[in-house]
């Protein structure tokens, strides 16, 4: 791949799960199922993480960023406790949590992820 080609992953008609350019992988935000507790929607947006970052070549030790959104900050400790589980001790990214209204009231967190290839 040129260091100019953008690559596209799981292309969809209003967004790509994955972007790739120059050497990073961009992912889109990543939610769980709807109206489960927060630590099992952490639970599934991670493993979608995990399972795009492979698609694109990358994987977990190799995050650079992430934000985190909560529908409600009171659940910042739920989620991190499964955060806590899934981050890789020293591989740990730069990382941002806020709280913010989702695309439906039943989503509780949606993580979104910037890795290097």
């Amino acid at each position: 791949m040129s260091s100019s080609e953008i690559r596209r992953l799981h292309v969809g008609p209003r967004m790509s799960e994955v972007v790739i350019h120059q050497g990073t992988v961009y992912l889109a935000g990543q939610v769980g199922e709807p109206g489960s507790s927060v630590a099992e929607q952490t639970r599934q947006a991670l493993a979608a993480v995990d399972a795009l970052l492979a698609d694109a070549g990358s994987s977990r030790e190799k995050i650079l960023k992430a934000q985190i959104w909560l529908a409600d900050i009171a659940d910042f400790e739920e989620m991190n406790s499964v955060w806590d589980e899934w981050v890789i001790p020293g591989h740990t990214p730069a990382r941002a949590t806020g709280e913010a209204k989702l695309a439906a009231p039943e989503y509780k967190v949606e993580v979104i992820v910037i890795a290097a290839l």
